[in-house]
């Protein structure tokens, strides 16, 4: 089969691998309907994740029909249409019990990071019964792609993790995919306020579209000095950081406001600075986390009472034997005005 594979920093080719199989009872064998490009991918592109390694094939977002079916596997059978969660779980160890299932002792983070992931022909799930949502016959299946990943860890990681509630104040730093479906979602607990900061006036046009109430373009550095004219000096109540820069996060820092929250989304490759000789008397809460993807089928329910509207945020369709070049479309986004890719296999 045709997969996307890294192999080393700035470094990722189109290869031949051999068709996954099954290995334990709980596998299922998916083949892919449709499959997206992540920032996290990028990142693992550009050497800020070295937990990959060389030789793996990325991708952990997509849909797809189920070609094989593990002995132990009970939920699922063969040509079911199902949606593969970015997160891998095994559904009994305790942090599976306390939905914590980023951390999973055997699962977690596994696509794409630490076995083959979903950007190929074929993937093998682990742990299907729990990793593994169905899709309905005769639905829209695109939108689908979106909820592998962006809006549960928009949701999850950004608007839970801030505590988003009625009336709160709240800038997000980054309109890029994650950035916009945290957007998406924090408008579910109506806050005053949305700003969204970025550099790219496409993306922050999106996001005037998609619901937030101010703009900043932040070219000149002064969305630190415009947020804080904005809410009296007073800062926000909750910053979500979801670009993975430095810059974001001090960004985050400096317009928190006393008792607010700073959720951070970004993936880190760089270190950043903790300013607590400014926070250390503010009340502030700070939180980090990986998606666990909880929330799947509680959005899963809110998009089809037609609450949530994903398909505002792909830009792009491309073969997936051409997904080179959608790299190189997503890599330069602000050129291309990207957003989310979908690569859909050819029947």
């Amino acid at each position: 089969m045709k997969a996307l594979v890294y192999q080393g920093n700035n470094k990722i080719q189109v290869e031949n691998k051999p068709k996954p199989e099954i290995i334990n009872p709980t596998d299922c064998i998916v083949k892919i309907t449709a499959t997206t490009i992540c920032g996290t991918d990028l990142h693992i592109w550009k050497g800020d994740v070295p937990t990959v390694e060389k030789g793996r094939t990325l991708g952990h977002e997509g849909i797809g029909i189920i070609e094989a079916v593990g002995d132990a596997v009970s939920n699922f059978r063969v040509n079911d249409k199902v949606l593969i969660s970015c997160i891998t779980s095994c559904g009994t160890c305790s942090f599976c019990k306390d939905k914590m299932y980023s951390q999973c002792v055997r699962g977690g983070w596994l696509l794409g990071h630490k076995i083959d992931g979903t950007q190929a022909e074929y993937v093998r799930i682990p742990f299907a019964d729990t990793s593994l949502y169905p899709i309905p016959d005769s639905v829209d299946e695109e939108p689908f792609v979106m909820f592998s990943d962006i809006l549960p860890t928009g949701f999850e990681t950004g608007v839970l993790k801030g505590r988003i509630k009625l009336g709160d104040k709240v800038a997000i730093i980054g309109a890029g995919p994650i950035g916009l479906a945290t957007l998406l979602t924090a408008q579910f607990y109506t806050p005053e306020t949305i700003f969204v900061v970025d550099r790219d006036n496409y993306r922050l046009e999106v996001a005037k579209k998609l619901g937030a109430t101010y703009i900043i373009n932040d070219v000149t550095k002064n969305a630190v000095n415009t947020i804080l004219e904005m809410t009296q000096n007073k800062g926000v109540d909750v910053a979500i950081e979801a670009v993975g820069t430095p810059e974001a996060f001090d960004t985050c820092q400096a317009i928190v406001g006393a008792g607010g929250h700073i959720a951070n989304i970004g993936v880190h490759g760089k270190e950043v600075s903790l300013h607590l000789e400014q926070l250390w008397n503010k009340n502030i809460t700070l939180t980090t986390a990986l998606v666990d993807t909880f929330s799947i089928p509680d959005l899963l329910k809110v998009y089809r009472n037609g609450k949530l509207n994903p398909n505002e945020l792909i830009t792009h369709h491309f073969d997936l034997d051409e997904i080179l070049q959608a790299y190189e479309i997503f890599k330069n986004s602000s050129e291309k005005h990207s957003l989310k890719i979908i690569l859909k296999a050819k029947n």
